[in-house]
């Protein structure tokens, strides 16, 4: 099925907008959502608008870990998902996304980036 983000078909009181003979158009196509799983890593570059690119991350063991008393960055391995604000079953399934508490060897600690859209997981320590 294609993912389209463009205005709706219908109005706010249910009535329908007149289109004419408008089709889809390729600056409105949207994507389905990378889900970063536990794993080996692994990435996805797609192309984007305007001739860039977007690394998406498809699987994930380690993390950016930032520790806020020394204020270092550290390379955490990380254990599992404790839970997510996203989805309640994404911690079952250990999907990772921004907001994620995850287990690491250093300690639990929350995702600060977007995984499926930054490419990389940063988190700081709880």
């Amino acid at each position: 099925m294609v993912v389209i983000q463009r205005r709706s078909k219908r109005k706010s009181t249910g009535g329908r907008y007149h289109s004419g003979s408008r089709g889809k158009r390729i600056f409105e196509m949207g994507r389905l959502p990378t889900l970063t799983k536990l794993g080996e890593t692994k990435n996805k570059v797609i192309k984007t608008k305007g001739s860039s690119k977007k690394v998406k991350l498809l699987t994930s063991k380690t993390a950016n870990l930032l520790d806020t008393k020394t204020k270092k960055y550290v390379k955490a391995i990380i254990e599992t998902v404790i839970e997510t604000p996203a989805n309640r079953h994404f911690a079952r399934r250990n999907i990772i996304t921004k907001g994620t508490v995850i287990q690491t060897d250093k300690g639990k600690a929350k995702v600060t980036s977007r995984p499926g859209q930054d490419g990389i997981v940063n988190a700081v320590l709880i």
